[in-house]
């Protein structure tokens, strides 16, 4: 059964290939870098092993933990990034525990990250080679931090499994997850600030991190090298422990997750609560706003977009204090609705099976297009308003406001026309509905990503008129230049609308039966 598991995992891998010359292109890119990244580590770790044992030891330390952190976290965020061989689709099989855990894991081997991990791990016995027995115990310690990495990941992986018992933890946490990464950036540079004396810092942390069960196993040689085999093995005990807990955590963890539901049934709700559609006209281009808006509330996949959107600019604005001026709180607003209103070019793909219903019920192109457009503006422009509101009142210069809610209206009229017409011509292999916003699925390639960063140039080009004039009020300083930015914004950017939304319904016509086989074949 092991054996089988492996084959199938390879056998993934290998239709996965074929499927697309695109996606083999990507595959064959990734793994020309993952193997730059290699040969450079290694290069770096002969050149360590010239240097003082003391100094490999930290660098092996802080890398190897960052390494381990990350594959703790990265199923957390994702909720298990690696779907090819999803524990959830052998429920219904009667593997026995042990093989299933042996082969899930050894079968994680066969991938870029894993492999490209492994190897990493072995380089560092290059940097031991003067001291054979902490070289010796680098290829027994690097083995075991790499089985701990995968563990790790699958265990957690399996532990957010069970969890998504609950749909609202799943919904809820998808999302809370995302600000501390959209804010990594500033909190990043805080620990940087308060750290004054790196030479002081780094060796404290190191040695901190050596007694944890991110860095024990990374440890052990350099304690060798050093002539302390007491404290190697101490270490050695507490990373076998970890290897050994996050094992029984994934057993139970999957075996809890391989007989439960993976969600609730959802809750009564009062009769007569039709929520936006109360607010909505009763038209086709009013059905599908109050739809796409209640999806903007309810849907993790679309909320994630919102906090993005909502936090990205206060990120932002940490720049601007450094600087001395909030001025840019109110630029950043432009980005915070580029961020949102993009979001709909894979709102069909987003609907998934869903879409039948805007098939069978005859609702016409640009009413569908209209519809998914208001609700994305209802949201997008409001948000975009305060935050040039806000950056022109804390930096105490009105005079940029003109300029920022060009950018706005201009990103937000332009965004949309071209978001509409790239959601009726391309589908995605999106986050299945009720999955964690940031779950990578298998089945885009290098051409999708070619086709979003296109979608982004050509907004980028629409709104070059309204952002030429706002740079020449700022070079210049005339605020004339800023309210004409203001005018071509209003009138461009509702002229690219009209005509996104009309080209857009014109392809949707055309394609709606192509458009459902697309996100029937992606469920």
């Amino acid at each position: 059964m092991v054996a089988h598991l492996v084959r199938l995992k390879l056998a993934l891998l290998r239709n996965s290939l074929r499927r697309s010359p695109m996606q083999l292109v990507g595959i064959i890119f990734g793994a020309a870098y993952g193997l730059f990244i290699l040969v450079m580590l290694w290069i770096g770790m002969a050149l360590l092993s010239t240097q003082d044992a003391s100094l490999a030891a930290l660098v092996i330390t802080l890398g190897g933990s960052a390494v381990l952190l990350g594959w703790l976290l990265i199923p957390v965020l994702a909720s298990g990034v690696d779907m090819t061989l999803d524990p959830a689709r052998f429920t219904t099989y009667a593997i026995p525990m042990r093989s299933l855990l042996v082969g899930l894991a050894l079968s994680s081997f066969v991938g870029v990250p894993a492999a490209v991990t492994l190897l990493a791990s072995l380089g560092t016995v290059v940097a031991w080679w003067r001291h054979p027995l902490a070289a010796g115990a680098a290829v027994v310690c690097a083995v075991l931090a790499v089985l701990t990495c995968i563990v790790a990941s699958r265990a957690m992986t399996a532990a957010s499994m069970s969890l998504a018992a609950s749909r609202r933890f799943k919904d809820v946490s998808g999302i809370v997850l995302l600000a501390p990464l959209v804010c990594l950036g500033p909190i990043i540079a805080g620990v940087s600030t308060g750290v004054t004396n790196l030479r002081a810092y780094l060796p404290a942390l190191a040695g901190t991190l050596s007694w944890t069960p991110l860095g024990a196993v990374w440890a052990v040689p350099g304690d060798l090298a050093a002539g302390s085999p007491g404290t190697a093995a101490a270490k050695f005990l507490v990373a076998l422990a970890t290897a050994a807990a996050l094992a029984w955590l994934w057993k139970a963890s999957l075996a809890q997750a391989l007989v439960t539901p993976a969600y609730n049934a959802g809750k009564s709700r009062a009769a007569g609560n039709t929520g936006f559609f109360r607010r909505f006209p009763g038209t086709p281009t009013g059905a599908v706003a109050a739809r796409a808006l209640t999806y903007w509330f309810r849907d993790p996949r679309y909320s994630a977009g919102l906090v993005i959107g909502f936090l990205l600019p206060v990120v932002l604005s940490f720049a601007g204090i450094s600087a001395g001026t909030l001025s840019v709180l109110g630029y950043a607003g432009s980005l915070a609705v580029f961020l949102i209103v993009w979001s709909i070019s894979a709102d069909i793909s987003y609907d998934n099976t869903a879409f039948a219903l805007h098939v069978s019920s005859g609702v016409g192109g640009f009413a569908d297009r209209a519809g998914r457009a208001l609700a994305c503006a209802l949201l997008a422009v409001p948000l975009g308003a305060v935050y040039a509101i806000a950056g022109a009142i804390l930096g105490g210069n009105w005079w940029h406001l003109p300029g920022t809610l060009a950018l706005v209206l201009g990103v937000a009229g332009s965004g949309l026309g071209i978001a509409s017409v790239f959601s009726a011509q391309f589908t995605y292999n999106v986050p299945l509905p009720g999955d964690s916003p940031l779950k990578s699925r298998p089945g885009n390639n290098l051409a999708t990503v070619l086709v979003q960063l296109a979608g982004m140039a050509g907004m980028a080009v629409l709104v070059l008129p309204e952002a030429v004039l706002v740079i020449v009020a700022l070079a210049t300083g005339q605020i004339l230049w800023a309210w004409l930015a203001l005018a071509a914004a209003l009138v461009l950017g509702a002229l690219f609308l009209v005509l996104g939304l009309r080209l857009g319904g014109r392809i949707y016509d055309r394609r709606a039966p192509e458009l459902l086989l697309a996100v029937s074949r992606n469920a």
